[in-house]
Formats: structure tokens, C-alpha cells, sequence
């Protein structure tokens, strides 16, 4: 297996098939492929397909991967939800007023991304999984709670918590019919918004940048005896209670609640629509990605 972690270490990966991106292959994806044959090989012996199980380790992620350091400010993030509402032409070239509406248009689902990221500080996955749907049992308006895990899926090692949702969010989800993000991954959009506001690459800034950023930001405004409830709110540690009405208590989530307001309305402040209703009256075609 060390053989193989050695090959694949000098492949390169290749992103896209027009233009395409080469980067160096980082040693967290290649231990994701041992993992995953470490898994098929014990699955097959489960079933007694084989003889053995997988008799090489799989390395934890934390021992092939750094964390990504890089964290955007309150302006930074302002910066990202104006990219998304105020669409601004290329060097040289005019927009006019339908090409800045399309432009709009299109971004909306990473804004989107944006509000439910910096409102919950969810995972990404978890952010493209959040529906209004009666059926999926998420979003309690009468409450002003999310539940991030819907009804009908099993919770994982990466916990999805039922949240508290700051107002100007909340209005936003009761404007929402279905899913919040309609798009599989904001991922290529994500990465056209960062080349233009000329923030690093690199994995420094993935799709986890805004709930890192939101995170710190608030860390120091919650404070070291209270940060339990930072923890809860990224997944890291469960809530005491079941009671969903408990959650605004400042002894529960009450105090993570109310800095994420404090930081929504900074970002308000700088970026005046970054939380207001949608402003189209419908959402872009499900096949568009990004």
C-alpha cells in the first residue's frame, strides 16, 4: 500500500475537460481511495466473498491533511454577497441592465450558499441539503428552528444539529418553496467568485471557508467559558435538550445565536441586500451548476 500511496502521490489531478486545471494531488485524496478500497475489501469479507480482511491501515485524515489556514473578515465576506447581488462587468467591458439581471440571476444560488453558511455555519454538504419541505420536517417556522439533518436520515460522524435561525434568515426560508440551494454544487461558482475577488487558492479557501470564517469570527465574541455552544453549532458537540423552544435560552444557544446576528447585520451594514428577501421570483433552472 505504501507503493500505491507513492504512485498516486506523483498523478496529478485534473479538474474539468474544457481548459482544464492540473494540480498536485494531495495525500488526504489519495488515503480517501485506500479508504475506500479498505471498505469494499471488508465488505466483501463480511459477506464472505473473501478470505481476509483489508490487512494494511488506512491513515486518519488528520495525520494526511492540513486544515486550511486562511480565514475572510467581516469586509471580506461583505465582499462575497455584493460579488452575488451588485454583479460588476470585467475590465473593459459594459454591462447593461439585463446582462447585470442574468448576471444576478446567476449567483443566486451561491448566494444562497452564503446566507445559509454564515446564518448556520453548516457544512457544506449540509447547506445544499436544506429544504422548507413539509415532508423533510427542516425548517420550523413557528420556532425559528432548522433542523439540518432532514427526517428519514441517519445522523453520521459529521453531526447536523437543529439550530436557532437568526431573523433576517428566517424571513428568507419562509420566502423558500423546497430545497434553499437548488443546485447539486455551488463549487464551480464558489471558485469564479474567488478568482475575481482575487482571494487565495490552493485548498484555502474551499467551500468550508465561510463556516471557518464565521466561526472565528465568532469565537472571541462568544467567549472561551461559553464556546460549548460554537461547538454545537458547527456539530462538534450535541445539545443537552430535545426541546426545540430551549434553544434561544443564552444558556443553550442563545449567546451563538445573538453573535451571528451581531455578524449578519455587520455584513448588512457593509453589503445593504446580503440577507433580504430573494429578489427574483424564481429560483434558476435546477441544471445550472454554480
Amino acid at each position: 500500500m505504501d507503493e500505491f500511496r507513492s504512485w498516486s502521490s506523483t498523478v496529478p489531478v485534473i479538474l474539468g475537460t474544457i481548459n482544464p486545471k492540473v494540480r498536485e494531488r494531495a495525500p488526504g485524496t489519495t488515503e480517501a481511495s485506500v479508504r475506500t478500497l479498505a471498505s469494499a475489501i471488508n465488505f466483501a469479507h463480511d459477506r464472505r466473498d473473501t478470505l481476509f480482511p483489508a490487512r494494511f491501515t488506512v491513515l486518519a485524515p488528520r495525520d494526511v491533511s492540513r486544515t486550511p489556514t486562511y480565514r475572510s473578515s467581516i469586509e471580506e465576506l461583505a465582499d462575497m454577497f455584493r460579488y452575488c447581488i451588485a454583479p460588476q462587468p470585467p475590465e473593459g467591458e459594459i454591462w447593461s441592465n439585463k446582462m447585470i439581471a442574468r448576471q444576478r440571476q446567476h449567483r443566486e444560488n451561491l448566494l444562497r450558499f452564503l446566507q445559509v453558511s454564515v446564518a448556520t455555519w453548516c457544512r457544506p454538504d449540509a447547506a445544499h441539503d436544506v429544504s422548507t419541505a413539509p415532508e423533510r420536517d427542516q425548517w420550523i417556522s413557528t420556532a425559528r428552528v432548522l433542523q439540518l439533518n432532514p427526517r428519514g436520515r441517519r445522523q453520521t460522524k459529521k453531526y447536523r444539529p437543529a439550530l436557532p435561525v437568526p431573523y433576517r434568515f428566517a424571513h428568507i426560508l419562509d420566502a423558500t418553496k423546497g430545497f434553499f440551494v437548488t443546485v447539486k454544487s455551488v463549487r464551480k461558482a464558489f471558485e469564479a467568485m474567488l478568482d475575481d475577488l482575487g482571494l487565495p487558492r490552493e485548498r484555502e479557501t474551499g467551500l468550508k471557508l465561510i463556516r471557518r470564517s464565521v466561526s472565528q469570527i465568532a469565537r472571541p465574541r462568544i467567549g472561551e467559558a461559553q464556546w460549548r455552544q460554537g461547538e454545537i453549532m458547527l456539530g462538534h458537540a450535541k445539545i443537552s435538550t430535545s426541546d426545540i423552544y430551549a434553544l434561544f435560552d443564552p444558556a443553550n444557544l442563545g449567546v451563538a445565536l445573538a453573535v451571528t446576528e451581531g455578524i449578519i447585520e455587520e455584513i448588512e451594514t457593509l453589503c445593504s441586500g446580503a440577507f433580504a428577501a430573494p429578489f427574483t421570483g424564481e429560483h434558476p433552472q435546477p441544471d445550472y451548476d454554480g
